[in-house]
């Protein structure tokens, strides 16, 4: 009995001397769910993140090239223009001087043709 007793008493001073310690090495609300969801959500929220900047980053890129692509065809059509135009006066000029010799000939051959009297 003696024995029984000095066993049972050994085992709760044991009990009572591991329980804090265990206690403190795993919280009483711990869930290694919660713990690994929290993880994940961690590192895809970086992830993510870093994804939608780099994302974002190529698309300013792209807009970036066809603003310099437009501006560029944008350049190429008023060089265009400008040469049109420059040659669209050459022609008016021509035709104006055309022009002018046709009606000086045509009255040239009117007073020809009808003599005055």
């Amino acid at each position: 009995m003696k024995r029984t007793l000095l066993s049972t008493l050994t085992l709760l001073v044991a009990s009572a001397a591991i329980a804090p310690v265990a206690s403190a090495v795993e919280p009483a609300n711990f869930n290694i769910q919660e713990a690994r969801q929290e993880t994940f959500d961690r590192r895809t929220k970086n992830s993510v993140h870093k994804l939608r900047l780099e994302h974002l980053n190529n698309q300013t890129k792209a807009i970036e090239d066809i603003q310099a692509a437009r501006l560029d065809a944008l350049d190429a059509r008023t060089k265009a223009v400008e040469n049109i135009q420059a040659a669209r006066l050459d022609a008016l000029d021509a035709r104006t001087k055309a022009v002018e010799n046709i009606q000086t000939e045509r009255l040239n051959a009117f007073y020809l043709y009808w003599p005055s009297s």
